[in-house]
């Protein structure tokens, strides 16, 4: 239970002071029905280790990333289109994009990840779970 993620979970690391993911994280817990994705801020010693582990560049990753001990760590777009198929129809009819190469995906992606902040806001810091939902994030 490496990251004390149990074994048929995924875990998705976010940037915890950017308003557009924590909306983003809210959105996923809301249509999460079958309790598959814990979470956890980039920021957190969790996501500090795997990013570690991983040895990810922070200056171009620095949005989302999902990791489960079964598939290993995906990140940016091909992330996000990995979680939204597995939050039912139709939402998950959007894992149709995996079909268009990643480096067109992730131009796209990386261009809102660089605006984010602008369009969307940031925290001073990390948002903290309500105590009904502590049980889905890792520290």
């Amino acid at each position: 239970m490496k990251y004390n993620l149990p074994e048929h979970k995924q875990l998705i690391l976010f940037d915890g002071v950017c308003n557009l993911c924590n909306s983003s994280v809210q959105y996923v817990i809301k249509h999460d029905k079958h309790n598959s994705f814990m979470f956890t801020a980039l920021q957190n010693n969790t996501g500090q280790e795997i990013i570690k582990d991983f040895n990810i560049d922070t200056s171009k990753i620095d949005s989302i990333l999902l990791f489960s001990h079964e598939k290993g760590l995906y990140y940016k777009s091909t992330a996000a289109l990995k979680i939204a198929s597995q939050l039912g129809f139709p939402r998950n009819l959007m894992a149709v994009f995996l079909i268009v190469p990643a480096f067109i995906r992730n131009w796209v992606y990386d261009f809102i990840a660089k605006n984010r902040y602008k369009w969307y806001g940031k925290q001073e810091a990390c948002m903290i779970p309500t105590p009904e939902l502590q049980s889905k994030f890792l520290k």
